[in-house]
């Protein structure tokens, strides 16, 4: 296989192509010397020496022959079966009947095969490349002074002001400093328009500020910033192999069977030795051991474009064959932000007094509904007060010591540890309830809502034509308001008031596989962990969801989960086509040069159109099909 390269006029002379063709022969060194020998040899023959020609051909030929020889050997011995004996053999009969042509361009096709694979491969791996090089090296830091201070990025510390100048990268998470400004955030949540900051507003690293110098103040150390989580991702996409990728070890065998059938066939047919040789240098079957991994990373890449990161090419095989999809409720079918509506307190607790009580125990939980607590209380003027003795009991509640009162928040079970007369509240369609007992007594309820999101209506329609056979909710909320939210949404099972184990459990225990596992919090990390494809949804890389998950939607838009099945099977479906789009041509080839209608040298070269239309057909994955193109991949 031969790796094009091409030239541009003296007058516009590209140095970044220069560089790489300067490159060419260090990387590729067997390559290079190919090319070289051929064209000395296309040398020979015009000069009408066609015996120098030969032995300088047929010599490098079998010494590479021998090279390729010997590391089969080796892989045999290792129990691995690959499919270079077809081309050492073609090789070395291509030699023997004189074709010494053909034995150069199939050489050249055997030692060109990984530039070409590197080509498409960069090709394919375009939106992770561009994610990577992106990754900011340099900050510049503000002195006391005022003046700045270029430093590498691993010197930044929470605290420190940085500026960041029109249309430079943001190199570590911070909260911006002064006027609002506009950044980019395409490259990172795959949103086209930009997105307006306000001063004391979080922005994370990675986005590209837009039109004007801006400050922010640091609030995380490179490492721990949320771009090098995404960075480290995409170095383990990039790196990983789908089991369908290692398709020709399987098919090595009985491939290599058929085409020696077909050329011992030939050669006792015709009594010819040369038809042996002409059936062998059309069926190298490069397109089994290229295409697939450039279909990969090909919707590894269309993925990471539209802000979604798959860790791992096997995960695209396997979400392309979902079959149950199982949701976390809040902050993932809903936004996870619940306002307050209202307060039920049981004399003699008045409705603030119970909300700020439960507010300053809820400071010491990670909670969603916590911070929501909290938050209503803030609206209201009501600012928690210290607690002693706080502790929380995971998916359950909070109980702390509050002005020298114990209370306890959490659900209806939770709270009733310490207050038997708990009553359940009564609640309407998307509420919830946080039950509070003080001192050993009820006291009251604070209720809730949590709207659905816009698109998770969509998102379930879309799953069920992808082929995803039951969709199910797993909540640790209340029956009744896991109930209400699944209803809106044609959800029929839902599994509610669940532990982390019981999550894990539903998900193991699921008859239709695989199971897709969406959710967001860090209670959902061992059930991500557990399902067989875990989405980490709106995590943005540094939580334990996100580390637990095998797909990372970068923003809060539930259809991408939807979309990354989308592309799962996409990409599957161009990998398989792009293979078997090889194996057919390569066995109509040797089909007909069975019948030697085909000269040796015309079949080598056949056999390279027949790679790149494999590749060029892979590459396919990088983009939707056409009823999909100009609309979202989501």
């Amino acid at each position: 296989m031969t790796l094009s390269v091409g030239s541009r006029p003296d007058t516009d002379v590209d140095p970044d192509r220069a560089g790489r063709l300067l490159a060419f022969p260090r990387r590729y060194p067997l390559v290079a010397v190919t090319l070289a020998v051929l064209a000395v040899v296309l040398g020979l023959l015009a000069a009408g020496q066609p015996v120098p020609a030969q032995w300088l051909g047929s010599g490098w030929a079998l010494a590479v022959a021998a090279r390729v020889a010997w590391g089969m050997v080796e892989d045999v011995l290792a129990g691995h079966w690959g499919v270079d004996l077809l081309a050492v053999t073609a090789i070395g009969s291509t030699v023997a009947v004189g074709e010494h042509l053909a034995s150069l361009v199939v050489v050249l096709m055997l030692t060109g095969g990984q530039a070409l694979e590197d080509y498409a491969a960069n090709r394919a791996r375009k939106e992770l490349n561009a994610l990577l090089e992106r990754a900011p090296v340099l900050a510049h830091r503000r002195r006391p002074d005022g003046s700045v201070q270029d430093v590498p990025v691993e010197e930044v510390r929470p605290g420190d002001e940085l500026m960041v100048r029109p249309a430079e990268v943001v190199p570590v998470d911070g909260e911006l400093v002064g006027a609002d400004a506009d950044f980019d955030e395409s490259s990172i949540t795959g949103e086209s328009l930009p997105v307006t900051r306000r001063a004391g507003e979080a922005v994370l690293s990675g986005v590209l500020n837009e039109q004007r110098a801006v400050v922010l103040r640091a609030t995380a150390t490179v490492a721990d910033s949320q771009y090098s989580q995404i960075v480290a991702m995409v170095r383990e996409a990039a790196a990983s192999r789908a089991p369908v990728v290692r398709l020709a070890d399987r098919y090595a065998v009985p491939f290599t069977a058929f085409a020696f059938l077909v050329a011992g066939l030939a050669w006792w047919y015709h009594g010819d030795p040369v038809v042996f040789a002409e059936v062998l240098v059309v069926a190298t079957p490069c397109p089994l051991l290229i295409a697939a991994p450039v279909a990969f990373l090909g919707g590894m890449s269309r993925a990471a474009r539209n802000g979604v990161i798959i860790k791992n090419a096997g995960t695209l095989e396997r979400l392309a064959t979902v079959r149950t999809a199982a949701f976390d409720k809040t902050g993932t079918i809903t936004y996870g932000r619940p306002e307050l509506l209202a307060v039920h307190a049981r004399p003699p607790f008045r409705p603030d007094e119970l909300l700020l009580l439960a507010a300053s125990a809820e400071q010491y939980s990670s909670h969603v509904l916590a911070a929501s607590v909290r938050e209503a209380a803030l609206a209201r003027g009501l600012a928690p007060v210290p607690a002693e003795d706080a502790h929380e009991e995971a998916t359950h509640g909070v109980t702390a010591t509050v002005a020298g009162r114990r209370v306890v928040v959490g659900k209806p079970a939770h709270v009733a540890r310490c207050a038997p007369d708990v009553a359940e509240q009564a609640l309407g369609p998307g509420e919830l309830a946080v039950y509070v007992a003080v001192d050993g007594r009820f006291a009251g309820t604070l209720v809730m809502s949590d709207q659905v999101r816009e698109d998770a209506a969509a998102t379930m329609a879309d799953l069920t034509r992808l082929g995803v056979r039951e969709i199910l909710v797993l909540s640790g909320d209340a029956r009744a308001t896991v109930e209400h939210v699944a209803a809106a949404l044609g959800i029929s099972r839902v599994l509610p008031e669940c532990l982390p184990e019981d999550k894990v459990r539903a998900v193991r225990d699921a008859p239709e596989r695989p199971v897709l596992m969406v959710g967001d919090g860090v209670n959902d990390a061992p059930v991500l962990a557990a399902a067989d494809v875990g989405v980490a949804m709106g995590a943005r890389g540094a939580t334990a969801a996100s580390e637990s998950a095998d797909v990372v939607v970068l923003t809060e838009d539930l259809a991408r989960t939807a979309g990354a099945v989308r592309i799962g099977r996409r990409t599957v479906q161009v990998a398989l086509q792009s293979i078997w789009l090889g194996i057919a041509l390569s066995v109509v080839l040797m089909l007909v040069a069975a019948t030697g209608a085909i000269p040796a040298i015309v079949g080598a070269l056949s056999q390279e159109v027949v790679d790149l239309l494999a590749i060029l057909n892979a590459l396919r994955a990088l983009g939707g099909p056409r009823r999909e193109r100009g609309s979202s991949a989501r």
